[in-house]
């Protein structure tokens, strides 16, 4: 677990010099893994697996994040209020926390996260490689459209106003 959260405090620091949260690095979505990314099963908070393939056929946001990372502490209202409002269109948001289940918990208490979250424990890491994310860095956001193909990724934090841009012409 601490060479996970070292490796990923490395790269929000190199992250630091090539993405600003305004204005988030954009991936190649042809990048993804996704027949391996909707395999995949992860516990809840309950500790309960859920699998990711349940999401398929809504718009699925899916974010990688971690309680101590500023850029997705700073997200996260945004997505509450996206998820409340895009919801009934069917946007699906899911976060991935890189983080233990406690420290977790009490952020999603505290904030009033209002859609999945996921633990990664250590296959979050990989997952995240996987899924495109070359730099490693957070927070990591993950688009796909109702068939279940990717469309964006996006390193570092992303404002409302981007990220209602990218999800309008696949509502």
């Amino acid at each position: 677990m601490l060479a996970i959260a070292v490796g990923f405090g490395a790269a929000l620091v190199a992250q630091k010099y090539w993405a600003s949260p305004a204005a988030p690095l954009m991936g190649t979505p042809e990048e993804v893994r996704a027949a391996d990314f909707w395999a995949t099963e992860l516990p809840d908070l309950n500790n309960k697996k859920q699998a990711l393939q349940q999401w398929q056929g809504k718009v699925v946001v899916v974010n990688f994040w971690a309680p101590w990372c500023p850029p997705c502490r700073k997200e996260i209202p945004d997505f509450i209020r996206m998820q409340e409002r895009l919801g009934k269109q069917g946007v699906q948001f899911v976060g991935i926390a890189l983080d233990e289940a406690d420290k977790v918990s009490a952020f999603v208490g505290e904030s009033g996260i209002n859609y999945p979250i996921l633990l990664g424990n250590g296959h979050a890491a990989s997952l995240s490689y996987s899924s495109g994310n070359r730099l490693g860095g957070l927070p990591y956001t993950l688009l796909f459209d109702r068939k279940g193909n990717a469309v964006a990724t996006l390193t570092g934090g992303v404002s409302e106003a981007r990220l209602e841009t990218l999800l309008k012409p696949l509502l």
